[in-house]
């Protein structure tokens, strides 16, 4: 069944800096079935933003049993929706909530060595999965790897060094800091490829003897590090990232092909099947992609990011041909069987139908 949205009331708000909050929910009673989560997953928010209903996601940073349910929102310059929470939204506010979301999760299993690599807001998931292993896994290790602007915009300061004071033979914390000096020259600057290697060359991290090394932050820090974390030999299996990107950062989709163009210029005929009901809209020129033509017909998909990252959005094409923009989420497993992101479908053929239902 598609994921739909709750009303859950605000219980706490935390200024974690000057930027960024921790917010948390009230789960009521019969809704904790559907809002239990792995750590590092999210939950996508909705709220009427300036009178238009805006939607976005945020990875939730409480730990499973926690009596509330947390995430953490920093604010970007032109983001509308976490100016919305930072600014406006209040303690005792209603917001609407999807279900947790995300594969973005910790390992299964009993022991496992982590390595954590996470850029300002990305520590947000990364607190998830650190709390629970290091709670309920004890013979597990967690190294984190954090890099921020300077000290007081470290998300989540205190949390840390508890965890750090409370496991010291389990977790080791390494803040990198852009904008502020410190004694280790390595420690100074942007996370990149070049520093992990350096760290990995010392010894302060072992991405090689890592059973996951998990990554959360902007695109370009994911994309070096994952290049020289398998140019070390790093199995690409045991790489997983979730990747944010700030509001006007959002990667360029690639240009319809000729196909897509003649396609949409000729109207295609959309059927979507979702919750066990077949729906049914046109999709015409001025359409980008599917999800696009079904806001046109009043139809409501289900969707989050709506830029090929969160995978809410993910169908399976049962019959016509498409192509997708941009991917950021899929599997290639996924899209050999035939799996698309609505967000960034575009119809080659002059039928199309997707099922959302299928797992």
């Amino acid at each position: 069944m598609a994921p739909r949205f709750h009303d859950l009331t605000v219980t706490d708000i935390e200024r974690q800096t000057s930027d960024a909050v921790a917010i948390a929910f009230a789960v009521p009673d019969d809704l904790r079935d559907a809002f239990r989560f792995r750590p590092g997953q999210y939950l996508t928010l909705a709220a009427k933003v300036d009178g238009e209903d805006v939607r976005r996601s945020y990875s939730i940073c409480s730990a499973p049993g926690d009596p509330h349910l947390r995430v953490g929102v920093k604010k970007v310059a032109d983001g509308r929706f976490s100016r919305f929470v930072n600014e406006v939204l209040s303690v005792g506010d209603t917001i609407r909530v999807m279900p947790p979301e995300g594969r973005f999760t910790s390992l299964a299993g009993e022991r496992h060595d982590y390595l954590l690599i996470a850029s300002g807001s990305g520590i947000t998931p990364m607190l998830s999965i650190a709390r629970t292993v290091l709670g309920h896994e004890p013979e597990s290790t967690v190294t984190l790897v954090y890099g921020n602007r300077s000290t007081d915009t470290i998300m989540f300061r205190e949390e840390l060094q508890d965890l750090k004071d409370r496991h010291m033979r389990r977790f080791s914390l390494v803040n990198m800091l852009s904008r502020e000096k410190q004694d280790f020259d390595l420690l100074n600057g942007r996370i990149d490829g070049k520093k992990i290697a350096h760290m990995s060359d010392l010894g302060l991290i072992d991405p090689l003897g890592s059973d996951g090394v998990f990554l959360c932050g902007p695109g370009a820090m994911i994309d070096d590090v994952s290049e020289t974390l398998k140019s070390y030999g790093v199995d690409p299996d045991r790489i997983r990232y979730e990747r944010f990107t700030p509001s006007g950062e959002a990667p360029r989709p690639r240009a319809p092909s000729d196909a897509a163009q003649k396609a949409v210029a000729g109207g295609v005929a959309i059927e979507v099947v979702l919750d066990g009901v077949r729906r049914e809209f046109p999709m015409g020129e001025g359409a980008e992609t599917v999800l696009d033509a079904a806001h046109s017909a009043g139809l409501e998909l289900p969707y989050s990011c709506a830029g090929g990252m969160c995978c809410t959005c993910r169908c399976r094409v049962v019959e016509g041909q498409s192509e997708m923009a941009v991917n950021f989420s899929l599997e290639p497993w996924e899209i050999e069987a035939g799996f698309t992101l609505a967000c960034q479908t575009r119809p080659l053929s002059d039928r199309l139908v997707l099922d959302f239902d299928a797992v």
